[in-house]
C-alpha cells in the first residue's frame, strides 16, 4: 500500500509540475504577442503624437497671424516672456508654430522640431501667469508628448526614417 500511495503521489506532483511549465510557457507567449504588437503599434502610436501636437500649435500660430495687432498687445501686456523684447517674442512663436509642426507631421529633422516645440511649451506655460490649473495640465499632456518624440524619435512612418534607410543602405553605417 505505500508503495502504490508513492506512485500516486510522484504521478500527482509529475503532473503538477506538467501544469505549472504549461502556465508559465503560456504566460509567455502572451507576454512576447503583448510585446510584438506593442512594437507593431509604436509607429502608429509616433503618428499621432505628431500630427495630435501638430495640429495644436499650427492652430495657435495661425490664431495669432490671423489677428497680429492683437498678438503683439497680448506679447507686450500679457505673456511675459524672460528675456526677449515682445515683438521678437512673437514673432518668433509664430513662426516656431508655422513651421515646426509641418516638419513634425512629415517627420523631417522631427526630434529637432519636437525639442523646439517643448522649449516654447515650457515657455508659454511659465510666460502667462494667469494660466489656469487645466491648461497647466495640457502644458504638461503636450510636453509629456513632445518628450516621447524627441527621445524615440519620429518613428518608422517619418521622412527621417527613409533618410536614415537610405544612409545606412548606401554607406552601410
Amino acid at each position: 500500500v505505500d508503495r502504490r500511495q508513492r506512485q500516486m503521489c510522484i504521478r500527482d506532483s509529475t503532473n503538477s509540475d506538467v501544469t505549472d511549465n504549461n502556465n508559465k510557457s503560456n504566460v509567455i507567449s502572451l507576454y512576447l504577442m503583448a510585446t510584438r504588437l506593442t512594437d507593431y503599434l509604436q509607429p502608429v502610436l509616433n503618428v499621432v503624437f505628431r500630427l495630435w501636437i501638430a495640429k495644436i500649435f499650427f492652430m495657435s500660430g495661425l490664431t495669432k497671424i490671423k489677428s497680429w495687432d492683437t498678438t503683439l498687445m497680448l506679447f507686450e501686456y500679457e505673456y511675459a516672456v524672460p528675456v526677449l523684447n515682445f515683438k521678437m517674442a512673437a514673432f518668433l512663436s509664430t513662426g516656431a508654430e508655422l513651421l515646426f509642426p509641418i516638419l513634425l507631421v512629415a517627420g523631417l529633422a522631427g526630434r529637432f522640431s519636437a525639442a523646439a516645440l517643448f522649449v516654447l511649451n515650457f515657455v508659454a506655460a511659465i510666460a502667462y501667469p494667469d494660466v489656469s490649473p487645466a491648461g497647466i495640465n495640457d502644458h504638461y499632456f503636450w510636453g509629456a508628448m513632445l518628450l516621447v518624440l524627441v527621445v524615440y524619435g519620429p518613428g518608422k512612418l517619418s521622412i527621417d526614417h527613409l533618410i536614415k534607410s537610405s544612409i545606412t543602405k548606401r554607406f552601410g553605417v
